[in-house]
């Protein structure tokens, strides 16, 4: 394999490969890796509400398939790599979070003792993240939404505390972590394509995964055909989305 590319070098390198060589593998302990960089892609609140499943099977690779429509990326893929969200998991992330705050500064320490930072990082995972998390059958959501909207009236105040809007918060974050996996991929010269184009329910069966799981995207990854790369890259101007304040 060639040279590791810089950061500039793999985001300029990658693509949206749509065929991928059948005569060249790639090695699953080097995607394996990439996985381990996407882990560590910015989050929100660091609650990691995410999940990642590295296909290397070729009898799974043939089920969802189909799934996806039998695109060519999917058909031609080596291996693919499904970002899950897990929002109804934030209970127990927000315990490891504190599990890490107590390693760091000490468990149980009384109150008189903590450091302001220690106070605010728990008082964050305690009070605020079960504040923003907590739902019934989306009527909690609504009134803390009502609530919002009263008492920003007199200040900012962080709005986004429905149940759809922590669902917008999760794939966020997850599509952060599927950034991260592609550029990885690419400066190790291997290639990638998300597919939002699948049946995500009939994924979510062949996978197991429990109801609160969704399905972010779904990455299709080998290494490009030389008729894989369907054309030149497209961009709207710069100039026209580049707005400086």
């Amino acid at each position: 394999m060639s040279q590791e590319k810089t950061v500039s070098e793999a985001i300029q390198y990658r693509r949206s490969v749509r065929i991928y060589d059948a005569e060249k593998t790639i090695d699953k302990n080097l995607v394996k890796k990439c996985i381990e960089q996407a882990a560590l892609a910015p989050n929100s609140s660091n609650m990691q509400l995410w999940e990642f499943y590295h296909i290397t099977s070729k009898d799974i690779i043939a089920k969802i398939a189909p799934f996806c429509f039998n695109q060519n990326a999917a058909k031609t893929a080596q291996q693919l790599v499904v970002f899950v969200t897990r929002k109804d998991l934030w209970k127990h992330r927000a315990k490891a979070n504190l599990k890490f705050i107590d390693a760091n500064f000490g468990a149980n320490n009384p109150k008189a003792k903590q450091s302001k930072r220690e106070k605010v990082s728990r008082n964050y995972y305690e009070k605020i993240i079960p504040f923003a998390y907590s739902d019934f059958l989306g009527i909690l959501g609504f009134f803390k939404y009502l609530m919002i909207l009263i008492v920003g009236l007199f200040k900012p105040i962080y709005r986004q505390v429905r149940q759809s809007d922590m669902r917008i918060v999760a794939h966020k974050t997850c599509g952060l972590a599927a950034e991260n996996f592609m550029i990885s991929m690419a400066a190790k010269g291997y290639d990638t394509c998300p597919m939002e184009g699948s049946d995500t329910l009939r994924v979510k069966r062949l996978l197991g995964l429990p109801y609160g799981a969704e399905i972010n995207m779904i990455v299709s990854c080998g290494i490009r055909d030389e008729k894989g790369v369907y054309g030149e890259r497209f961009r709207i101007p710069f100039s026209e989305v580049y707005k400086e304040v």
